[in-house]
């Protein structure tokens, strides 16, 4: 199991940066979360391409969501570090594939492709390349902040939205959907209808995940399929 990053021995002492004539104060914050953050470290360490790989990893720890041959598909990967992790836990006979509007460096065990997963064609495409139904629909997508926290909030939810419409139409049944919200709370009538679709649905943070961020994550499991309007 992964233990949180750290350990006996570290300094306790924090890296502080200066603001440069050209960097804002909110890039020397970012600047300083990033030169103090563990998780970075590990990141850098274990070869992942980003801190967000130990998100997946906590949540898989926790909720046993990925396994040898299933059909995973990774919504908005880049930069890949949920990919790599995705990759790793499927292996030997797994099929997954990455996708992003972006372009994106190949990961091994993964089909990256560049694409819009709103185009029309999408579905099809996707269907095509994973050979079957999806058992798994990953998407750490999150719109560029504002700062505003309610307009970051709808952004992001109409991203969340899009991606759980996209995750019903390709799904297996008993398939899961694993996506990023921010706090502010999941649209009421949006978690009904996961509630229907889906015989399990929660939020989850792991701890990898910022204390003073608001990102949180909506997990269903059991994709019951068909439009359930009953």
């Amino acid at each position: 199991m992964t233990k949180s990053p750290g350990g006996s021995g570290r300094s306790s002492l924090k890296t502080r940066v200066k603001t440069a004539r050209k960097r804002s104060t909110s890039s020397t914050r970012w600047l300083q979360r990033q030169l103090n953050d563990p998780y970075v470290e590990k990141a850098r360490a274990a070869g992942y391409r980003s801190r967000a790989a130990f998100k997946l990893v906590e949540i898989d720890e926790k909720h046993p969501l990925l396994k040898p041959g299933m059909r995973v598909l990774d919504l908005g990967a880049a930069p890949g570090g949920w990919t790599q992790v995705a990759a790793e836990r499927i292996a030997p006979d797994g099929k997954l594939v990455a996708i992003d509007i972006l372009e994106m460096d190949p990961v091994p065990g993964a089909d990256v492709l560049q694409l819009d997963f709103l185009d029309a064609d999408a579905p099809e495409k996707l269907r095509a390349a994973l050979g079957g139904p999806v058992d798994l629909v990953l998407s750490d997508m999150a719109a560029s902040t504002t700062g505003h926290r309610q307009t970051d909030h709808l952004r992001t939810m109409a991203l969340f939205e899009a991606a759980y419409d996209f995750a019903c139409e390709v799904l297996a049944p008993g398939g899961a959907f694993l996506a990023k919200v921010f706090r502010g709370g999941t649209e009421q009538s949006l978690l009904a209808d996961m509630k229907r679709r889906f015989r399990s649905v929660r939020h989850v943070k792991p701890p990898s995940s910022r204390p003073e961020s608001v990102e949180l994550y909506v997990l269903a499991e059991g994709f019951r399929g068909g439009d359930n309007d009953e």
